[in-house]
């Protein structure tokens, strides 16, 4: 008598959908299953350290980014960002300054 009825399990999803909204429930939905996979995965590398033991860490592989020469492919490509920069606070200036006239009628 006490199991879980199918009229239970509606009644309990109506309640959700009322509390927390249609639209966020699938982002909601995302966010429970991708915290999910990456806590089964870092379950998976916990069990597998216990069964190596105390055994050494492997050492990690690091690379070092080649310092930055003054070559003309990098002056292009600086002057290439500072273009596009340029452009960007252009078009900020122009929707800043085309927000108050929307607003205003």
């Amino acid at each position: 008598m006490n199991a879980l009825q199918p009229w239970h399990l509606i009644i309990l999803v109506l309640v959700v959908v009322l509390l927390f909204g249609a639209k966020r429930l699938p982002d909601a939905a995302r966010s429970i299953g991708k915290s999910m996979k990456i806590f089964k995965a870092e379950t998976k590398d916990l069990s597998g350290q216990e069964k190596d033991g105390d055994a050494a860490a492997e050492p990690v592989e690091t690379r070092q980014i080649p310092p930055a020469s003054a070559t003309p492919a990098s002056s292009a490509q600086d002057q290439q960002v500072a273009d596009l920069q340029r452009q960007l606070d252009e078009m900020k200036k122009q929707q800043a300054d085309g927000q108050p006239q929307k607003n205003a009628s």
